[in-house]
């Protein structure tokens, strides 16, 4: 597997937990906090204003929903790896939370930039975090009792699924380890992965 990446050290799943970029783009090894990631990301602190701007371009010439993930958690990346298996017509995109366009679509979700403790499915004129994220993503997917399973877990409420989600994610660096590097794109599915904000939408501050 070949995938653009950005080194990483540790990270807390708490604070900072889950594409357009060059296949070869490697991005310094500082991870946390996400803020700091890089020259790049240093310079891309979204505002309000400026977020829902990068999120309206996301959106205007391509509206599939965008799968926001944790890209240095190696369950996270498993989960990434089985939804591309399993969407062979492309309807879905995807970015690493600690990506330009993540921290863009994570504040125009109502989410703090740096918060990666939840999975976050981005749809044109919704978001969805959690066990909802988790069960909305199955929908899209081409294994049939998927949607089956997910039209059966939305009669369980909501606050279970998610103590279960919670219990997964807050230990998910623990049950499968952590990346050296951030998967930013992978270069089998160019037009999957999102990782910068559009051109003409970098209208925010710098530190």
């Amino acid at each position: 597997q070949v995938h653009s990446t950005m080194h990483a050290s540790s990270v807390s799943p708490r604070t900072a937990s889950g594409a357009f970029a060059s296949p070869s783009r490697v991005l310094p090894r500082r991870f946390p906090p996400v803020s700091r990631v890089g020259s790049r990301a240093r310079a891309f602190r979204p505002t309000a204003a400026s977020s829902a701007d990068v999120a309206s371009a996301l959106f205007t010439n391509d509206k599939r929903p965008i799968i926001l993930f944790d890209g240095v958690c190696n369950l996270c990346n498993g989960g990434v790896n089985l939804a591309l298996d399993l969407d062979p017509p492309g309807k879905l995109r995807f970015a690493a939370l600690q990506s330009a366009a993540g921290q863009a679509l994570l504040r125009r979700a109502g989410r703090d930039e740096n918060d990666i403790s939840s999975i976050v499915l981005v749809e044109e004129n919704k978001a969805y975090t959690k066990s909802d994220a988790v069960l909305r993503i199955a929908t899209y997917l081409e294994n049939p009792a998927l949607p089956a399973a997910a039209a059966l877990g939305m009669f369980f409420p909501n606050f279970v699924r998610d103590l279960l989600y919670d219990l997964v994610a807050d230990n998910r660096y623990e049950l499968l380890g952590i990346k050296d590097e951030c998967r930013l794109s992978d270069t089998r599915f160019d037009d999957r992965f999102v990782a910068d904000a559009p051109a003409g939408t970098t209208g925010t501050t710098g530190e």
